[in-house]
């Protein structure tokens, strides 16, 4: 079971968006660059980052913006706009169905509730993380990270 490493890939793009505002002009090449993507793989992230709404694209160099509050955006948001299947596509079910055999045959049927289950307790974790929640969690990581320099270069007695 795995999520797109797409969806990591939006995540670091809206949050490098979100702490360039009013720095610098957010580009695909300046994202890819951050991310260590091809380029190509940042437009198709962007492009449907813009699509569901949340950034916003000035047309050529113009570079990106969140269109909504990064507590109003949810990580369940963020991988819609990558996946528009939603996440049916976490857990599959062989085919097998047409096979001679009764365990073929309703296979999909004893594992349709327990997989919808699992699907809507994803989703609702999904959506009680917000973009603020990981902004906040990404500025602990930065002030730690500064807090291990400064212990590294003044160290305490």
């Amino acid at each position: 079971m795995q999520i797109s490493i797409k969806c990591s890939i939006a995540v670091h793009c809206l949050i490098f968006i979100h702490e360039a505002k009013g720095k610098a002009r957010v580009t695909s090449a300046l994202l890819a660059q951050s991310t260590g993507c091809n380029p190509v793989v940042i437009r198709t992230v962007i492009s449907a980052l813009k699509k569901a709404g949340l950034i916003s694209v000035a047309r050529g160099t113009g570079g990106a913006e969140l269109c909504r509050d990064p507590a109003d955006i949810t990580l369940y948001q963020i991988y819609r706009a990558l996946k528009p299947d939603g996440l049916s596509c976490l857990i599959g079910i062989h085919p097998c169905q047409e096979r001679p055999c009764p365990v073929a045959q309703n296979i999909r049927t004893v594992l349709r509730a327990p997989y919808q289950k699992i699907e809507d307790s994803v989703r609702q974790a999904m959506e009680g993380i917000t973009l603020a929640s990981l902004l906040e969690e990404y500025h602990r990581c930065l002030a730690e990270q500064q807090a291990a320099g400064d212990n590294e270069t003044h160290p305490q007695t």
